[in-house]
């Protein structure tokens, strides 16, 4: 019986499976979102959200314990001075998993997890600098 077992095994053993989910996280928290498959996504989120809470209290402790899990230091540096201001007086539910469809390979369902707030924003064309440009000559 799996009376109160949390969260998936994905096929992996321990060790594999939190070097995976910390990758996972840090490569999240450095974009903000990320395409994989909805397995990994539903595995992800809650690490991820407990790592933006735990950025909110903004202390020595809490950006050594963030560490621990991050890979990245640049990582951690932007949670605690970009992402974790920008939720301060949210509860919680900083993130959201949007279906894509199936992947061409295999048929995995995909999933894209993106942080609330961080809607994709279309690129200006390129052709309207190069007449900026030219202008300013």
């Amino acid at each position: 019986m799996r009376h109160r077992v949390k969260g998936k095994k994905l096929r992996r053993n321990t060790a594999q499976r939190r070097a995976l989910l910390r990758n996972l996280v840090t490569s999240f928290l450095e974009k903000e979102r990320m395409r994989t498959s909805l397995a990994k996504a539903k595995a992800a989120r809650p690490l991820a959200e407990k790592i933006i809470t735990l950025a909110k209290k903004n202390t020595i402790h809490a950006r050594r314990l963030a560490l621990r899990f991050i890979y990245k230091k640049s990582t951690v540096k932007k949670l605690f001075d970009e992402i974790a201001p920008r939720f301060s007086e949210r509860p919680g539910g900083y993130t959201r998993i949007v279906k894509i469809g199936p992947r061409a390979g295999d048929g995995a369902e995909m999933a894209m997890l993106e942080m609330v707030g961080s809607e994709f924003k279309k690129k200006e064309k390129k052709d309207k600098s190069k007449k900026e440009k030219a202008k300013s000559k």
